[in-house]
């Protein structure tokens, strides 16, 4: 009697801790997307005007030659659009290959580079449209834009954190559709 309850604890023992293995899918963090609303940015400092996203903040700042640019935060996403702002003094080309230039640095680790025209001949807005794809690509939008006379603006996304942009990508197209409209409603100042 004695073996057969000694042998029976040992199988209650030896069984109950065992822990069953149950593969789980592979999963990402749910991310909650805002509404699609926007309201006009015109801030007199600036020599143009715009529609941003209710849920991104500009925060201008001046930089060390005086120049005055700005940031729009998307804080909820931990993402930024770094938004410079030069005068143009006869240097059109000098500011283009500049922004080639940081789009060349990405062909390492893109997979995709779309480049599109942008024009408003009306607006004398004018500009390309840079959508950068790949795992390890730090900036996947870029742009900038032009009345090819007097001013120049150049665009760009960043997450402040290394970016995962395959666990990203519905962010990331989220913003791309908020740059898009950006572009779509600048107005430079008459």
């Amino acid at each position: 009697m004695n073996r057969i309850g000694l042998i029976a604890l040992f199988l209650v023992i030896f069984t109950a801790c065992r822990e069953f293995y149950t593969p789980m899918p592979r999963a990402f963090y749910r991310i909650d997307l805002p509404e699609k609303e926007y309201i006009l940015f015109d801030d007199t400092r600036y020599p143009f005007f715009f529609e941003k996203p209710v849920y991104a903040e500009v925060v201008p700042y001046r930089t060390d030659d005086g120049l005055l640019w700005s940031n729009i935060n998307f804080p909820q996403f931990n993402a930024t659009i770094n938004l410079s702002y030069f005068a143009l003094r006869g240097n059109l080309n000098e500011h283009v290959a500049d922004v080639m230039l940081f789009v060349d640095r990405h062909k390492g680790k893109a997979s995709r580079i779309r480049e599109l025209v942008f024009e408003d001949h009306e607006n004398r807005i004018f500009g390309m449209i840079f959508d950068i794809r790949g795992s390890g690509v730090a900036s996947m939008y870029q742009f900038y834009i032009t009345d090819s006379l007097r001013h120049f603006v150049r665009g760009a996304l960043y997450f402040n954190h290394v970016p995962n942009n395959d666990s990203l990508a519905p962010v990331i197209e989220f913003l791309t559709a908020d740059m898009d409209h950006l572009i779509e409603t600048f107005q430079w100042r008459r």
